[in-house]
This record gives structure tokens, sequence and C-alpha cells, in this order.
């Protein structure tokens, strides 16, 4: 056959419920569909009340509420979690919060194969994909493991109402950085680009809604929705320059993860948008018919008050050169090639924090 797209797209076996009090109305049910008597809840200390109260709506099915997620998953942490599971009798993991509850589950359901449920507060994404991160000695270790992946994964915009503004924002842009990448990914399909544009959509509609009326539960919601496609991308596609930047300021230099994503998003999309033309007039298209994708992702960051530049989330001009030889280490897929000349150009916009151009 000749003349249509060639691609290969594998759909997620997973179960989405989406609607207000669903964290304590829904997780019950769906715990019982799976057939599940006794769930162990972990959640990070933040998200303690918030995780005891879907601990709560289990009632006897509840063995236990585990509180001690950490960021970035650290190998002891992940032992000890495990531990608790195999004490408590646990045949499943509900993971309420945002990605460092849920990256152990992930972590306790690669090491344990028990099914897991996940509530998420943020709008990262990680709840749908088979994405699992360890880190042991300060070096962070990924995979892609189907055990991990939730069965069932319930948005509630409610969970999401006391996720501050700023974060709100950063986590949002950070959701719309799976889908761009996703649109120029070598595995990407008319089925993720259909996903990667309705998620940038709905996102970049509704978080100006969140910070003007952070009460608002269908702002909210909508923007769980966006997080949904675009989380969805980012478990369908193997990612690019863009997360591979993101993973070595964050895991290298210690950045915060959403802003990171929220400040380097436009410039490594400005550098790879020669190579990707079609991908960044989706993304523009996407952004409400915008003229330039990167310039209006930048655009949207400022409006929103989110950080544009390396330099405020404290990175050093001397790390620059030490990160850009970092991500040309190693060979991954992206649309242009990685030079580090290139990167460290891509670095030092965003860390000047300027509007994006020719890079």
């Amino acid at each position: 056959m000749t003349g249509g797209p060639d691609f290969v797209y594998e759909a997620q076996p997973m179960r989405v419920v989406l609607r207000a009090g669903a964290a304590v109305t829904a997780t019950a049910g769906e715990a019982e569909r799976l057939g599940l008597r006794r769930l162990l809840v972990v959640c990070g200390a933040r998200g303690k009340d918030t995780a005891q109260a879907v601990a709560d709506s289990l009632g006897p099915a509840l063995a236990g509420l585990h509180d001690e997620a950490r960021m970035h998953v650290p190998v002891e942490v992940a032992d000890r979690a495990v531990e608790v599971a195999l004490a408590a009798g646990a045949d499943g993991c509900v993971a309420v919060g945002g990605g460092s509850a849920i990256g152990l589950g992930k972590a306790i359901a690669l090491r344990t194969g028990l099914p897991l449920i996940a509530v998420p507060s943020t709008y990262a994404g990680s709840e749908m994909t088979p994405v699992w991160g360890l880190t042991e000695h300060g070096v962070k270790r990924t995979g892609r493991d189907r055990t991990v992946l939730p069965r069932s994964v319930v948005y509630d915009p409610e969970l999401t109402l006391s996720l501050p503004v700023p974060l709100s924002v950063t986590s949002g842009i950070n959701a719309i950085a799976h889908a761009v990448e996703a649109l120029y990914a070598p595995d990407t399909s008319p089925i993720v680009s259909l996903m990667a544009r309705e998620g940038v959509r709905a996102m970049a509609e509704a978080l100006p809604d969140v910070a003007a009326g952070p009460a608002s539960l269908d702002a909210r919601g909508r923007a769980l929705y966006g997080a949904w496609l675009c989380g969805s991308c980012l478990g369908a596609t193997t990612m690019g320059l863009h997360h591979k930047l993101c993973h070595v300021l964050g895991g290298t230099f210690g950045l915060p993860h959403a802003e990171t994503h929220t400040v380097v998003l436009p410039y490594a999309l400005a550098y790879n948008s020669p190579a990707a033309p079609d991908a960044a007039d989706a993304v523009a298209r996407a952004l409400g018919g915008a003229a330039d994708a990167p310039t209006a992702l930048w655009e949207l960051a400022g409006r929103l008050g989110a950080p544009r530049s390396l330099a405020e989330l404290g990175l050093a001009e001397a790390d620059l050169t030490v990160a850009a030889d970092q991500v040309t280490g190693q060979p991954y897929a992206n649309p242009r090639e990685v030079t580090a000349q290139g990167v460290l150009g891509v670095l030092r916009a965003a860390y000047e924090g300027a509007a994006p151009g020719a890079i």
C-alpha cells in the first residue's frame, strides 16, 4: 500500500474517570471493578489530608496509608514502601497526589506487580505513561514497563483547587511540552497528533481561566482534560531534545521540574521548528492561530506570571557548557541534529529569557 501515512499506534489499556468529587466517590468503585480488596494508599506529606479522604472512602478495603513519597523516588523510599505494601498484605495500590506520589506507586507496581490506581492532583501527566524512575546515589534511572501503567486513573478537579496558581501554570505548560514533542516524535501517529493538538488547545485555553479564577471547577476540569491528553502523548511517543534538556537541568542541577519545562519549551521548539515545520504549525494553530508557536508559548508563560529564564530558576551561567555536554553525550531521537553548539545556543537563550528567535 502506498500513498497513506505509515505508523504504529498502541492504545493504553486504561480506564479514565473525570468528574468533580470522583476522588472520594469513584475510587472505591474502580478498586471493586478491578477485584481489589486490600489497598495501600500512598502520598507525600503535603498531600496527606487529601489522601486521607480517599483512604476513608475505601472503607474496609483500606490496608493502610503511607505518606512518605518524595521527589524523584529515591530508591530507599521505594524499598520502604514495598515493605509496607507487603506487610499490609495489599493486593493493590492507590497513589494520590502529584508526580512524586504517582512515581512511588509505580515503583511499588514495578517491584511487586500490584495493580495501581492513580488519583492525580497536578497536571504533570505521569499517570498516563508506562515510564518509571528511581534515584540512587544522586543518579536517576528511568525505564518503560507496562506493569507500572495505572489500571484506572481518577481525575477530580476538586483535588486541584489547592494547587497554587503559579504551580498550576507551570504544571500545565509542562503538560503542553509533552504534546509539543509528540507532534514531531519519530513514533507519532495520526491519533497522537489529534490528542496533542487538542491537548495544547485545551490546556492553553484553561490556564488563563485557572489563573483568573483558581476556585473554578470548570477551568480546573478543562485543565485536567488537557493534562490527560498531553500525558497520553507522553506515554505513546519517544521524547526529544526538550525533555532531555529538562532531565539534565533537573537531575544534575536540581532545577524545579515544572518551572524548567516552562522556561525551556519555547527555545527547544524554536530550535526544532526548521526541521519540523508541520509540528510547529500545528502548535501555532492549537494556540489560537498564532503567527509563531515558540513566541506564543513564551508570551503565554509571561501573561500568566511564570518564570521565563533559567537564570530566574537559579542556574549559573557557568553551568550552561556542562549541561550542553551532558545533553549531547548520548544519542536520542530529535527532528534536528543535536550538536553541542546548537544545544548551547538553546540553553543560552533560555538562560537569558528573551523572546525566542532563530537558534
